[in-house]
């Protein structure tokens, strides 16, 4: 069993960054991957960014890519996602979610572990 815990979300101005965090407990970070899924109100969930247990494997969403981070410090038991430009189409609760392997995967059903969820607001 893996347990999550995020924060770092709030309110933000339009091009502004945050990072969001999320310890993990219940097993060693480096042996699971780990993604950030996001759920806008009224929209699907859905996938931002992952990362593998070693953190040398990344996959983003193309509407994230080259402004979006996801790292790792293994020995914190934490994974980041580092948020640059931010716009206002990234509003939604973010969510940090673990699978029981090391491979990184990009699709929702693949993960077994839930955070709790984390507000990100961007105003213009």
């Amino acid at each position: 069993q893996v347990q999550l815990v995020e924060s770092g979300g709030g309110l933000v101005q339009a091009g502004g960054s945050l990072r969001l965090s999320c310890v993990a407990s219940g097993r060693t970070l480096s042996s699971i991957a780990t993604g950030w899924f996001r759920q806008a109100p009224g929209k699907e969930r859905e996938f931002v960014a992952a990362s593998s247990g070693s953190g040398a494997v990344t996959y983003y969403a193309d509407s994230v890519k080259e402004r979006f981070t996801i790292s790792r410090d293994n020995a914190k038991n934490t994974v980041y996602l580092q948020m640059n430009s931010l716009k206002p189409e990234d509003t939604a609760v973010y969510y940090c979610a673990a699978r029981g392997t090391r491979w990184a995967n990009t699709q929702s059903d693949n993960y077994d572990y839930w955070g709790q969820g984390t507000q990100v607001t961007v105003s213009s």
